[in-house]
């Protein structure tokens, strides 16, 4: 270090040589450092920048591969590989800068290094080579002002400079509480000198920012947009995690830890919340009755059925996986077969599995709906097999995969399972559709019943005499929880109208007098099970991909309603009680005329649960 001193030495005593004046000579000797340090400077500014630049797609890492650290720095160093991004960059300035910091020392403290003496750092009245803490008086206010210089820059950075910005709350203030109390502390033991230079250079470094930024601003480089989305996308799924309570993630910890724990997977289901086993119930009871196979059930509820199910039938192994673990879970899925109702496998968080690519993945809509208008575009891309509702599903991904240029996947003639249960219980129990209810069952899209058109078709309903049952779609109230909250309040007090929030039954469905729907699977089910019309509110269409008109086919959706139900506007009370009395009163529609209209729509009325499990179990026994 000796020779660096002497190196700096030499630098202070040529610019102290310029007027003779130690106070001016330290910020000639400070701005020259800065300009020797600017290439090094811009070096940081830069890797700052290209971090915050990368940071959405670090941020959508973390994301897809939530819970599994290993995975998201494997993938993290790819992408660094990537876009030419060194962390270490930003070190060796810091590095640089620490070393000059204690040069500076030297020469202050040993004027010698410069040719002085001690008398030559005296300047404005101030003797630069005094201590604070041995003088005491004015010279306290070096160490306060080091103080004060620091926090200033800190706030500074926290705004203005690209990384610092982006760092979390603890980290910006953390940062500037060190700095600021490290600056005061040494201030009270080094010369007045090295103070009034750390005072300096903190003040440069503002200046320094401000002029970088100019020349070369982040928000030419960074997609400050794109940012805040991944912010709120990780957010969400660590608020997921946090609102756990202790019981919960131990036992969330557990399942994950017994699910891997078993080799040899044959089928696994996977349920988003306890109200979608009723879509797997007769396959998996066909699969337990025509074989020994585990059938090893995946849920996001912790008050799923499945759990009670499980009590009783000891061939179905359930677990609770919460959406933040349920990411790594799916990554690491070692089983043969994987069912499940939720779509866009692969194309967000939930991704195929990257240890095994034999894993087939069976989509099985929970609906009879029309799958290209009704889901994302590219919802079922990346499953293997789709259980095809009827002919119309099967029509739909062909003309998809053919218009877009996509690998065929196997479409099964399959049907719709939990169909064929309301049917079998409608076709036995004698209180069909008797029940002194009108069953509302509105869909979850912008617009539907609940938030366009409620209270007209509530009082309609209400004026047939009839109770009205006032069930929405689970994602409404998933996804609109304060809403759902202040309707049932609206209407606690009204004897005629009851509010249903429990999806675990389906009494309410097929024992209704009538069903009332905008463009809910409901109004189907209802239909076809009991043979009885439906009333549909044309609410505005729900559409999810806008794009669904491209491949050429009619969604099931448009042309199947008018041949079960009558369709009215919803916007008058008059418009729906009158519909309600024809639908109630009259036989508007032959049980002969929607029984043929549910033999067209459908595969395998009566069987499909047989249809489906004898592939499964096929498709086991190749795979063995």
């Amino acid at each position: 270090m000796e020779w660096f001193s002497k190196f700096l030495g030499w630098l202070f005593s040529l610019v102290y040589s310029i007027n003779g004046n130690y106070l001016a000579a330290l910020i000639l000797f400070t701005l020259l450092t800065k300009i020797i340090l600017l290439p090094l400077s811009i070096i940081v500014h830069k890797n700052s920048i290209k971090l915050v630049k990368l940071t959405p797609e670090i941020n959508n890492i973390k994301y897809s591969c939530y819970g599994d650290k290993d995975l998201i720095n494997t993938k993290t160093l790819e992408l660094y590989k990537k876009e030419k991004y060194n962390p270490l960059v930003s070190v060796f300035p810091l590095i640089v800068q620490l070393i000059l910091l204690m040069g500076v020392i030297e020469v202050v403290s040993t004027p010698e290094y410069s040719g002085l003496t001690v008398s030559d750092m005296l300047s404005c009245g101030i003797d630069f080579s005094l201590v604070s803490k041995d003088v005491g008086g004015l010279y306290y206010l070096f160490p306060i002002i080091a103080a004060v210089s620091s926090m200033i820059m800190c706030i500074t950075q926290n705004i203005s400079q690209a990384l610092q910005a982006e760092q979390s709350k603890l980290n910006k203030y953390g940062m500037m509480a060190l700095s600021t109390a490290l600056s005061l502390y040494l201030g009270f033991f080094v010369n007045a000198g090295v103070a009034a230079y750390w005072i300096l250079s903190n003040l440069m470094s503002i200046a320094q920012m401000y002029i970088l930024n100019a020349v070369i601003s982040p928000k030419k480089y960074i997609d400050y947009a794109a940012l805040e989305e991944s912010k709120k996308k990780l957010k969400a799924i660590e608020g997921s995690e946090k609102s756990m309570d202790r019981e919960l993630k131990k036992r969330q910890h557990d399942d994950y830890k017994r699910f891997f724990s078993i080799a040899n997977k044959h089928v696994v289901f996977y349920s988003e919340q306890s109200g979608f086993y009723k879509y797997f119930k007769g396959l998996i009871e066909y699969l337990i009755s025509h074989s020994n196979i585990t059938i090893h059930y995946v849920t996001s509820d912790p008050n799923d059925v499945i759990f009670d199910i499980a009590k009783e039938q000891k061939q179905i192994k359930p677990y609770f996986i919460g959406e933040n673990k349920l990411i790594s879970l799916f990554l690491k899925m070692d089983a043969k077969i994987v069912v499940m109702t939720m779509p866009d496998l692969d194309n967000f968080h939930i991704k195929r599995s990257y240890v095994s690519s034999d894993v087939e993945y069976i989509y099985m809509d929970h609906g009879l709906s029309s799958i290209n208008m009704l889901t994302r575009k590219g919802a079922v891309d990346h499953f293997d097999t789709v259980f095809c509702a009827g002919q119309h599903i099967i029509d739909e991904i062909k003309a998809t995969e053919e218009h877009y240029g996509l690998p065929h996947k196997n479409l099964i003639a399959y049907g719709y399972g939990f169909m064929d249960g309301l049917i079998k219980i409608c076709s036995t129990d004698p209180t069909i559709a008797s029940g002194d209810f009108i069953l509302l069952a509105p869909s979850h899209q912008k617009d539907n019943i609940l938030d366009s058109c409620l209270e007209p078709v509530i009082e309609g309903l209400k004026s047939t005499g009839y109770k009205v049952i006032l069930r929405p779609h689970p994602q409404y109230i998933r996804r609109y929880p304060d809403k759902w909250k202040r309707i049932s309040a609206q209407y606690s007090s009204d004897p005629q109208v009851i509010t249903e929030s429990d999806f675990s039954s389906n009494t309410s469905i097929y024992q209704a007098a009538l069903v009332v729907t905008d463009w809910s699977n409901i109004g189907y089910e209802y239909s076809f099970s009991t043979l009885r019309p439906v009333m549909f509110i044309n609410t505005p269409m729900k559409v999810i991909n806008p794009d669904y008109k491209e491949i050429g086919v009619v969604p099931i959706d448009l042309s199947l309603r008018s041949e079960i139900g009558i369709e009215v506007t919803g916007r008058s009370a008059d418009e729906v009680a009158e519909a309600a009395e024809k639908l109630l009163k009259t036989k508007c529609f032959s049980a002969e005329q929607i029984s043929k209209a549910r033999d067209r729509s459908l595969f395998n009325v009566g069987k499909s649960d047989e249809v489906g499990g004898k592939y499964i179990l096929s498709r086991l026994s190749q795979k063995k």
